[in-house]
């Protein structure tokens, strides 16, 4: 299993170094770290190649058209993702790789973070954050396990399908919020709280950090719900999830597949009144 770890910076020079820092002391190496470089001006793309890792300059106008960049040209198997300002422990890899290993319907894993810098209280309040306000609001809404951009990975297939659905060209759409949004219904998404890293806190500690980050979630969600519609998706995430009784046999069987067929078409009506925009 070849796995490659992606990370978009611009500007982020200090945080990158110790990010890179981290993926060397892994106790299972990446077989490929691509650093994505949106025209930064302090270095970054130098630290990058000092530390071994291929860089890839693009012009995206934010961070989803980066991160798309950098899942496209990646060459593994399995796509991981950090960001600049994150620090994996040294199992981060090992655990992503023993997670697809052992279950191969597996698609995507996503893991949590503790937060370093600022005080105790945003570091407190960064956590709830991240475990309540994202990995259970969002997930309630989207009816699966939301991927986390600090912390995450995918096979490379899955992206495969969802490539040309998300919006790589805007920059004022949440990257997070829009992959998991593209995420095709029924694939296996899985929230693993001991898949976790380090990240800054300085995203809520900056001028309007928490409301922009609201935000952002805010527009991804409208703009999703004017071009498809998030009932429509979460309607078609629970069809998908309907069990289909193949592996049951006799009349048991033949009843509980009759069953599924009928809910199945009932809840197709349902999608139906839900029409594209």
């Amino acid at each position: 299993m070849r796995i490659s770890v992606v990370i978009p910076v611009r500007d982020d020079a200090i945080a990158l170094e110790g990010c890179l820092a981290a993926l060397a002391r892994q106790s299972r190496a990446p077989d490929e770290i691509l650093v994505v470089d949106s025209g930064s001006i302090d270095g970054s793309a130098e630290i990058a190649a000092r530390h071994g890792a291929r860089v890839l300059a693009v012009h995206a106008p934010g961070i989803p058209g980066a991160t798309a960049a950098a899942l496209d040209a990646a060459v593994g198997d399995v796509l991981a993702r950090l960001d600049a300002d994150t620090v994996p422990p040294p199992q981060w890899v090992g655990r992503i790789e023993a997670a697809f290993a052992a279950d191969p319907r597996l698609d995507a894993i996503s893991g949590a973070a503790t937060f370093y810098g600022g005080t105790w209280l945003v570091r407190y309040l960064g956590r709830k954050s991240l475990t309540v306000g994202y990995f259970r609001l969002i997930a309630a809404l989207l009816g699966h396990a939301p991927l986390y951009g600090s912390n995450f990975a995918m096979r490379a297939d899955l992206w495969r399908r969802m490539r040309l659905a998300v919006h790589r060209d805007r920059a004022d759409v949440h990257d997070d919020v829009d992959l998991s949004l593209h995420l095709p219904p029924g694939s296996a998404v899985r929230y693993d709280p001991q898949l976790t890293v380090g990240v800054s806190a300085r995203s809520f500690t900056r001028p309007r950090g928490t409301r922009g980050q609201i935000g952002m979630t805010a527009r991804t969600l409208l703009v999703t719900s004017r071009e498809t519609g998030l009932m429509r998706l979460r309607l078609a995430w629970f069809l998908a999830a309907l069990p289909t009784g193949a592996a049951a046999r006799g009349p048991l069987g033949r009843l509980e597949r009759r069953t599924a067929a009928a809910s199945r078409r009932g809840w197709r009506r349902l999608l139906r009144r839900f029409p594209r925009r």
